[in-house]
C-alpha cells in the first residue's frame, strides 16, 4: 500500500482522493523543521506540502523511499529541485489553480487603498462620522504597472482594464499582451508611469529586493505598491522609508520574508502599525474554490505519475504524456538517470538480454536528468529488474 504524508493543513479534497485510490495517509494541520520532516518521511511514497515547509537537499538524500512531491501552491521555491531531480523524485504544483483568487485579491486592496477605506473604517468603529471625500479615488482611469505578466499577472491585467484602468506591464520573458495592455521595456520605464504597482514574479533568488531603494526613486509620489508574489522581492526596510516620507501612499503585503510556521508563532514586521499598510497572511490564494482546485489538480497529477509514470505537468522532470497501457498485457517501466550519452542504448541491450518484447518506448531529457517510459509485453526474466537498476547512472527503477 503506497503511503502519503499530507502537510500544513491541506483541503480534505486531497485526501479523500487519496483515501479512494487506497493510499495510507498522515495528515498534520502545521508545517516540519527539517529534522521532524525526515523523521516523518521513513516508508512515505508520497509528500504533500504547501509553502511553510522546506524540503531541503538534507531531507531528499534521507528520503529514500519518496516517489513524488505534491506542492499544493503555485510557488515551488521552498522544494530543492534539483536535488529532487538526482534523487528521482517528482514534484508537481498547481501553476493556475488559484489564479483569479489572487487577482481578485488584488483588485479588492487597490479600490480599499485608492478610496482610503482604512481611514474610513477606523474612524466608524471610533464612533466618527468622516464623509468626506478627499484623497478618496476611483480606479477607472488610474495607470496600473504589472510586473511579472504571468499566469496571475495576465489575470489581473484583464480584471482591472474591465474595470477601466490603463494597463501596463513588464516581464523580462516576452508575453503575448492581452487586451488593450501596454508592455514596457525595462521595469523603470514602467516605475515611472504606475499609479499603482502590483507585483507577480515567481521565486527566483534574482528576484530579491527587486523592489529596493533606487526603484522606490523612479516611481511617482503617492504611488500605491501591492506585494503577493515572494516575500523576499521588496525591500521592507526601504518600502517603511518611503511610506513615511509619503513617496509611497499606501501598500498591501501578502507575504514577507519570514513567516511563521503556523499559528502558534507571533508574526512580526516593520510595516505593523501603519494605517495606510495592508497586511495579510499569505491568503492570496486561499479561497475555497482556490483549494479545492488545487487539492483536486495536484493529488490527480501524483496519483498519476504513481500509477502511469506521466510526468507532463512536473516542474522538474522531463515532460512525458504516454497514453494509458493495457494492464493485462503489458508492464509499464520507469527509469530516470543522469542526463549521460549511452544509457537508452544500455537499456534496450537489457531488453533484449532478456527477452524482453517492448511495446512502446518514450525517451525525454532535461539538463540534470533523462526519463524512460517503456511498456513491455507481461513475459520477461526476473533479473530484468535488477539488471535495469545496474544500468550506469541511473537513479531509479520502477516497474507498475
Amino acid at each position: 500500500m503506497l503511503k502519503a504524508l499530507l502537510l500544513e493543513n491541506i483541503h480534505p479534497n486531497a485526501i479523500k482522493l487519496l483515501r479512494d485510490h487506497s493510499v495510507e495517509l498522515e495528515c498534520l494541520k502545521e508545517g516540519l523543521t527539517e529534522n521532524d520532516l525526515i523523521a516523518r518521511l521513513d516508508g512515505v511514497d508520497i509528500l504533500g506540502i504547501r509553502s511553510r515547509t522546506h524540503v531541503t537537499q538534507r531531507v531528499l538524500e534521507r528520503s529514500d523511499h519518496l516517489l513524488a512531491i505534491g506542492a499544493y501552491c503555485i510557488g515551488t521555491n521552498q522544494i530543492d529541485l534539483d536535488a529532487a531531480s538526482l534523487k528521482g523524485i517528482a514534484a508537481f504544483n498547481a501553476p493556475y489553480s488559484n489564479t483569479r483568487s489572487v487577482a481578485e485579491l488584488v483588485i479588492a486592496e487597490t479600490i480599499f487603498l485608492l478610496r482610503r477605506l482604512y481611514d474610513k473604517i477606523l474612524n466608524a468603529h471610533q464612533g466618527i462620522w468622516d464623509k468626506s471625500a478627499e484623497n478618496a479615488r476611483e480606479v477607472r482611469g488610474k495607470k496600473l504597472g504589472i510586473i511579472g505578466y504571468g499566469n496571475i499577472g495576465s489575470q489581473v491585467s484583464m480584471l482591472a482594464e474591465s474595470m477601466g484602468m490603463d494597463v501596463y506591464y513588464y516581464d523580462v520573458v516576452d508575453k503575448l499582451t492581452i487586451g488593450n495592455a501596454t508592455r514596457t521595456r525595462t521595469l523603470h520605464e514602467l516605475l515611472a508611469v504606475a499609479e499603482v504597482v502590483t507585483i507577480h514574479v515567481d521565486g527566483n533568488s534574482s528576484n530579491t529586493n527587486l523592489i529596493d531603494e533606487r526603484e522606490f526613486t523612479v516611481m511617482k509620489d503617492g504611488v500605491l505598491l501591492l506585494n503577493l508574489s515572494r516575500g523576499h522581492v521588496v525591500n521592507l526596510e526601504a518600502l517603511r522609508k518611503n511610506l513615511e516620507s509619503g513617496k509611497i501612499a499606501g501598500a498591501a503585503l501578502d507575504v514577507f520574508p519570514v513567516e511563521p510556521k503556523d499559528a502558534n508563532e507571533r508574526f512580526v514586521t516593520p510595516l505593523q502599525n501603519y494605517p495606510n499598510v495592508l497586511l495579510t497572511p499569505h491568503i492570496g490564494g486561499s479561497t475555497e474554490e482556490a483549494q479545492e482546485n488545487i487539492a483536486e489538480f495536484v493529488t490527480l497529477k501524483l496519483l498519476e505519475y504513481i500509477r502511469t509514470g506521466n510526468t507532463f505537468t512536473s516542474v522538474n522532470f522531463p515532460k512525458i504524456n504516454a497514453p494509458k497501457s493495457d494492464d493485462a498485457l503489458s508492464h509499464r517501466l520507469m527509469h530516470v538517470h543522469q542526463n549521460v550519452p549511452g544509457v537508452l542504448s544500455q537499456i534496450n541491450g537489457i531488453f533484449a538480454k532478456n527477452n524482453v518484447n517492448v511495446l512502446t518506448q518514450y525517451l525525454r531529457t532535461n539538463e540534470l536528468i533523462g526519463y524512460v517510459i517503456a511498456d513491455v509485453d507481461r513475459e520477461y526474466k526476473d533479473s530484468l529488474f535488477d539488471d535495469l537498476k545496474h544500468v550506469g547512472h541511473t537513479i531509479k527503477v520502477r516497474i507498475v
